[in-house]
């Protein structure tokens, strides 16, 4: 298990650096995928950070942090057992947060009942869910602020 990085959740302070975590991490790493128009439309939803204060609240919301208290991935599931955000900094990839990121949603989901989580999850990400045993349900366009960008609807049943 990886020490270098710590779990915790999320708090209101912590917004503005969710939001540009987010942002960079769709414009950069996003665009392996997606044209830069895409990724450009797609970041410019989080400019709102109210959505993101909203979610700290409504959501159970967990960032991973480095030993330096520096935001370098999060992720957040609803009651209903949809995962709506995973997302690593853009210099942190590869590193192993995002699996335990989802280690942790997935513990907290069968903790709270949750048997199925879904997600609406991009190309680029696609291979990663797939490994944990996610399977797509159905390839979409989905609207992100102005373009429609494609993406995928997968699912994972959970065991207790």
């Amino acid at each position: 298990m990886n020490t270098d990085f710590t779990i915790r959740v999320a708090r209101q302070p912590d917004a503005l650096e969710l939001k540009d975590l987010f942002q960079d991490t769709v414009l950069h790493i996003n665009k392996r995928d997606y044209s830069e128009a895409e990724v450009e439309d797609w970041a410019s939803c989080g400019n709102d950070l109210s959505h993101i204060k909203e979610m700290i609240e409504t959501h159970y919301f967990i960032v991973a942090t480095n030993q330096q208290s520096q935001i370098v991935g999060f992720s957040s599931i609803t009651r209903q057992g949809y995962l709506h955000s995973m997302f690593v900094h853009k210099d942190f990839q590869g590193k192993g947060i995002a699996t335990i990121l989802l280690g942790e949603i997935e513990r907290y989901a069968t903790a709270s009942g949750i048997t199925r989580i879904t997600s609406e999850v991009s190309l680029t990400a696609r291979p990663f869910f797939e490994k944990r045993g996610y399977i797509v349900e159905v390839e979409q366009k989905r609207r992100a602020n102005q373009l429609s960008l494609t993406n995928f609807w997968m699912a994972k049943k959970l065991t207790k």
